[in-house]
């Protein structure tokens, strides 16, 4: 639980990252970077809310 935390929390940092840069040099390469950060980052979200919903859903049969 605490290293799923932590990889998320470290990829919601560098999408944060990827947009600052963005801002500041202006190039859309880092834009691009850091939606795809995002993007994959509620992907690992979803599924690892899906494994303790299923986790849960396991006990109670």
């Amino acid at each position: 639980m605490l290293i799923a935390r932590l990889v998320i929390g470290l990829l919601l940092f560098a999408a944060i990252v990827c947009f600052a840069l963005s801002i500041a040099t202006g190039q859309p390469r880092w834009r691009r970077l850091g939606v795809v950060i995002v993007k994959w980052t509620l992907v690992a979200g979803l599924g690892f809310f899906a494994v303790l919903i299923l986790e849960r859903l396991a006990l109670m049969l």
